[in-house]
């Protein structure tokens, strides 16, 4: 077993690298990492302080299209990783995209392209985070969970197991019609298993229950249940679900 480590790449003397890595021309790894056996670290990438990387995960890679693909790709620039950011085993993460100080992304999870991943965030396992999308800071989205491209979470937001989210109504790319997800705002609660329809936004401090099909705008601090989700409690009615409460 031997791990390669260009000469053109930084890694500082205290940190420490696993078996069979490879690590390309121009990656800067700061002070204090643990990076495990198996991980491929591709061209550019920059990774802060005190960052820990899982077994058989692979940082930085390039996107590319299929010869089918609706959606093309373009050359992004490298991936920035920020101090203290723990990543699981068995983790994809495309270039383009930066995950911000302190946060997690747990085993077998994918982000690709042009994300961004807030401070403090903790992405769960198997989570697929699809191109062009925004995570905020301390927001948890947990196990399985589907976020689709070009969506937006605001920070504080809490989203339960297998939620699935959309970003085209028509379900199949038409000329001329842009590519949509929720817009989930600051403090709102998603629960398990839940469907977020292309488009849709969900207000400041609303709730979704569990297994809610959301196919319109969910007003500030609304409760929504059911197939298609109805309100529950509008905002500020009394008994109100804070967040985080009953999903």
């Amino acid at each position: 077993m031997c791990t390669h480590i260009s000469e053109k790449a930084v890694v500082d003397p205290t940190t420490s690298i696993g078996f069979n890595c490879v690590i390309h021309d121009d990656v800067r790894i700061g002070r204090g990492c643990e990076i495990g056996d198996n991980v491929v670290i591709h061209a550019g990438t920059v990774i802060g302080d005190r960052v820990c990387v899982g077994d058989n995960t692979v940082l930085g890679r390039q996107p590319r299209s299929g010869a089918t693909s609706i959606r093309g790709t373009s050359a992004q620039k490298p991936l920035v990783i920020g101090d203290g950011v723990v990543i699981g085993s068995g983790v994809v993460v495309y270039a383009g995209t930066e995950i911000r100080r302190d946060s997690m992304v747990a085993d077998l999870a994918a982000v690709r392209e042009g994300c961004i991943i807030g401070e403090g965030a903790r992405i769960g396992r198997c989570v697929s985070i699809e191109c062009n999308t925004v995570v905020g800071r301390n927001t948890v989205v947990q196990t399985g969970t589907h976020l689709t491209g070009d969506m937006v979470i605001e920070g504080e937001v809490f989203i339960g197991p297998e939620v699935c989210t959309a970003n085209d109504k028509y379900m199949s790319r038409r000329p001329g019609v842009e590519l949509k997800g929720p817009y989930i705002r600051e403090g709102a609660s998603v629960g398990s298993n839940a469907t977020l329809l292309p488009g849709i936004e969900i207000g400041p401090g609303a709730v979704v229950g569990a297994g809610a099909v959301v196919t319109r705008d969910v007003p500030a601090g609304e409760v929504v249940v059911g197939n298609p989700a109805v309100a529950l409690r509008r905002g500020g009615e009394p008994g109100v679900t804070r967040k985080n409460e009953g999903t």
